[in-house]
């Protein structure tokens, strides 16, 4: 059957809208901040990359369309932050922007070539000083392009349900600054293809590999600092970063509440466009350590309408779960490890809650995450919003 609607529009839009705001308010949020000296460090860069893919299911290792690998090309602008009065000068002056990704997979036919668009933040490690520094970047949007599963023209595709679907990359790379100007970028990186088993089969396509290339930095404060084309009076074309200042010692409790649903396939379903609904309750303690650092705890209640085999009330299951949140500016990246209590409708003994958070306040925040079943396979994604109506 050729499905011409392989992406929830409700899915797409909320993610697309979610990512874009969240892009919007972070740029906002750095830009509109007072930089050192009027300037504007910005860069643009390229980087092929290439690599293998990650076992999947029997169907794939056996057809082979794993084994030849993969090929793909990234291109990013990026602002580099420098106003040592904010948030940015205690995380080490991280830089941030917007890129887009063209993949060559090795079977077009099966796979199809995604294309993606994606928000990425990339945090410095290594000391100002060195030449060469060290960094992780994250990086995530939306992909297309992606052959999905059918049941008849494309049955050995049991990676990908959808022609759309999240897009993850996390980089571990170093930066060489090499001239006034230009940097030689290499690393390793791991990236993800899913769309949460929003639809099936959803297998997802995992890559790890190499990458290198190149940046080009510049100053964009240069052409209104001074027009004659000719004048020796330039600005640095890079940001001289400085050693990072102490966190701030923020210690403090609080109750967190989130209402999160979604749609999602089952295997039943697998090759048709009918979407069923799933609710998550969560009710969160939150510690802060400091600005940076918190640890959470709490009750998970979930509804899954899936589960068509099972009467309304059997189709709610409870949980508890633990966590930790990496926080900076309005962002929480969060990671919950949890399980089950009685029942666990056949989704294994645990599960895990990777997910971003924005807070548009100290009370209100909206969410979006991946609810996993036995183990790290997805099971659907939640997109939710939340309060806390107590802290102290």
């Amino acid at each position: 059957m050729n499905r011409h609607i392989n992406l929830n529009p409700i899915t797409s839009v909320f993610t697309t809208l979610f990512l874009l705001f969240c892009l919007h308010s972070y740029g906002q949020g750095i830009i509109s901040s007072k930089e050192s000296k009027g300037d504007k460090f910005r860069y643009i860069q390229i980087k092929p990359h290439f690599g293998s893919f990650l076992k999947s299911t029997d169907v794939l290792n056996e057809s082979g369309l794993l084994d030849n690998g993969y090929g793909g090309v990234t291109i990013k602008y990026g602002w580099q932050s420098s106003n040592n009065e904010s948030w940015v000068s205690r995380y080490g002056y991280p830089s941030y922007g917007i890129g887009i990704y063209s993949g060559f997979l090795s079977d077009a036919e099966v796979f199809g070539n995604p294309n993606a668009i994606y928000g990425f933040i990339k945090f410095p490690f290594s000391d100002p000083s060195r030449r060469n520094i060290f960094a992780l970047e994250t990086s995530f949007g939306l992909t297309y392009k992606l052959k999905p599963y059918d049941s008849e023209t494309n049955p050995v595709n049991e990676a990908i349900g959808a022609r759309a679907a999240v897009y993850f990359n996390i980089d571990f790379g170093f930066t060489y600054k090499w001239t006034r100007e230009l940097d030689l970028l290499y690393g390793i990186d791991f990236t993800h293809f899913s769309n949460g088993s929003t639809y099936k089969p959803n297998a997802g396509l995992n890559l790890y590999g190499i990458n290198f290339g190149l940046r080009y930095n510049y100053n964009a404060a240069q052409s209104t600092n001074e027009e004659n084309l000719y004048s020796n009076n330039v600005l640095p074309a890079r940001f001289r970063r400085p050693n990072s200042s102490a966190l701030k010692k923020i210690r403090g409790s609080a109750i967190s509440i989130l209402i999160a649903g979604g749609t999602a396939q089952s295997e039943a379903l697998k090759g048709t466009e009918t979407l069923m609904g799933v609710f998550s309750g969560i009710i969160d303690y939150e510690y802060q350590i400091n600005e940076m650092h918190a640890v959470t705890g709490g009750f998970d209640i979930f509804y899954d309408n899936r589960l068509q085999n099972q009467t309304a009330s059997d189709r709610w299951s409870v949980g508890v779960h633990g966590g930790y949140d990496f926080r900076f500016y309005k962002f929480a990246v969060k990671m919950q490890f949890g399980t089950y209590l009685g029942d666990n409708n056949d989704k294994g003994e645990f599960f895990m809650r990777p997910a971003l958070r924005y807070n548009f306040s100290k009370r209100i925040f909206a969410q979006i995450g991946l609810k996993t079943l036995n183990g790290g396979a997805a099971d659907y994604i939640e997109y939710g919003i939340g309060f806390r109506p107590f802290s102290w």
